[in-house]
């Protein structure tokens, strides 16, 4: 038996986490020893949707009038769909209504987070919602020495020169003007923040700030995943002031990287990443520079192991297993194969 991974909408989110985590499901999957196809086939039981566009409605429609299972990600909530693109939040609460339609056309939902999920059963859903996370290559992204001195060659960085780095949409719930505060009070220290989003789309005070950025600012854009992973392993200090998040991708990737990490202290990591014990939290900005500088100076403790058992618990492999433990017991899959045991798969 195969699971038909929708596709439709993929140019639209492939540099968003979701286009992300649509590689990611592929991988579990294929991991777990569960087939995958790109189209409908005699023995395809289930369809992947992933966004919230009109043609994964349709698609979910054609799947029931098909007698198959839809399994409908919940990626999207209203609450961080707020703050990203101009109008966004005038739109919000319409916004909710389509994505709760949506996830309601699904056999089952899956998201990322206990935080997530409890978000989307208070809409209302019918459906049975898991979490499980998006996971992450812990193969791929993993600690790499030799990767520092291409980075730092790469973007032009000084002798002794520290460099921060963050990774996401240029947009205000991405935590983009404490970022760009955060660098105008440490201007002996280089600030790097990887991703792109269109400049139509976003607010006039999101561009200005970006046109008025600090000099030790710099936007590289959207880069590959060797990129990525070259800057996780090059830089000092990897900062995500992001305030909302159904889990965070790029987190699990720098913890699997071994980069010394901070993150705003939001709902989304309540439950699995601890303060002092695994990562860094901050809840204002002047705590995000008080941990930074102490990172960079080395007067922290370091939680970079610790950080890359939490990414090691969510590796592909183990959401792979994770997957099939909820498809078979929503009986999309036959229970013929018995899973892996229980210290694989985790609190996904």
């Amino acid at each position: 038996m195969r699971i038909y991974i929708y596709r439709g909408g993929e140019r639209l989110v492939d540099k968003s986490g979701v286009g992300q985590a649509i590689r990611h499901q592929e991988a579990c999957l294929r991991r777990a020893g569960i087939a995958t196809t790109d189209r409908w086939t005699a023995d395809a039981s289930a369809i992947h949707v992933n966004t919230v566009l009109p043609d994964s409605v349709a698609a979910a429609l054609a799947a029931r009038l098909r007698g198959r299972k839809v399994i409908w990600y919940g990626h999207s909530t209203m609450e961080d769909f707020r703050n990203s693109f101009r109008g966004s939040n005038l739109l919000a609460p319409l916004f909710r209504r389509w994505i709760t339609f949506c996830y309601g056309l699904g056999d089952v939902v899956l998201t990322p987070s206990e935080y997530a999920r409890d978000l989307l059963e208070g809409y209302g859903l019918k459906r049975p919602v898991y979490n499980i996370s998006n996971g992450v290559d812990t193969s791929y992204f993993r600690p790499d020495l030799s990767l520092r001195a291409s980075f730092r060659k790469r973007y032009g960085l000084g002798e002794g020169e520290q460099c921060v780095i963050s990774v996401g949409h240029t947009i205000a719930r991405k935590g983009l003007p404490e970022f760009l505060e955060l660098a105008g009070r440490m201007p002996d220290v280089r600030f790097l923040w990887f991703g792109w989003t269109d400049p139509r789309l976003l607010p006039a005070e999101i561009r200005q700030a970006m046109e008025t950025a600090p000099a030790n600012v710099r936007f590289p854009g959207f880069v590959d995943r060797e990129r990525l992973r070259e800057a996780y392993c090059g830089a000092d200090v990897f900062a995500f002031l992001s305030r909302e998040e159904t889990e965070g991708i790029v987190v699990l990737e720098a913890l699997a990287c071994g980069i010394p990490t901070v993150v705003r202290d939001i709902p989304v990591y309540h439950s699995w990443l601890k303060h002092g014990e695994n990562i860094y939290k901050s809840s204002n900005l002047d705590e995000f520079q008080q941990i930074v500088m102490g990172l960079l100076d080395h007067s922290l403790p370091d939680l970079t192991p610790a950080g890359r058992k939490v990414a090691e618990a969510r590796s592909l492999e183990a959401v792979g297993e994770r997957l099939r433990e909820i498809y078979q017991k929503e009986q999309i899959l036959p229970a013929s194969r018995p899973s892996l045991p229980k210290r694989h798969v985790g609190a996904l």
